[in-house]
């Protein structure tokens, strides 16, 4: 598996590939760092991403998960870029309950790629297991609402 690392406005962000698949997406600094390609399109991506120049990213991903996670991760993908949707919401897509959402959402391995930060609750932000918490998801969904033009 080849790692790369780099600085990001929510702080160190690890890319790891396998295979030719995104696999994970991590807060913290890697301790094996290997280029390739891929991993530097991936950074190339999110360099745009976080300057407000790219909506989608374009890269082969591969999340492991159970077939539900799968299921929700996947539906995460459909939501656009600078919208939001409840825990509900994909319950009606996804089936399960609001809590299941949440429990996928905290185990997604590609965070931002799949973007889990965009689920929110009926009366609050809803939670965010990546970087600084609540404070990072605040941070992209802001980011996404100044650039979504």
């Amino acid at each position: 598996m080849s790692q790369i690392s780099f600085h990001s406005p929510t702080g160190e962000l690890s890319i790891a590939e396998d295979n030719g698949f995104i696999v994970s997406v991590d807060w913290g600094w890697g301790s094996l760092q290997e280029e390739t390609p891929l991993l530097i399109e991936a950074k190339k991506q999110f360099d745009a991403y976080f300057d407000g120049k790219l909506k989608q990213f374009n890269l082969p991903i591969r999340p492991f998960g159970t077939n539900y996670q799968l299921k929700v991760w996947e539906a995460l993908q459909t939501i656009p870029y600078g919208e939001t949707r409840s825990y509900q919401d994909l319950v009606h897509i996804t089936g399960g309950s609001p809590r299941s959402i949440g429990g996928a959402n905290g185990a997604n391995p590609i965070p931002i790629i799949i973007p889990c930060h965009r689920v929110i609750g009926k009366s609050s932000l809803g939670g965010y297991s990546g970087g600084e918490g609540i404070e990072t998801k605040q941070y992209l969904l802001n980011m996404e609402q100044l650039f979504k033009n």
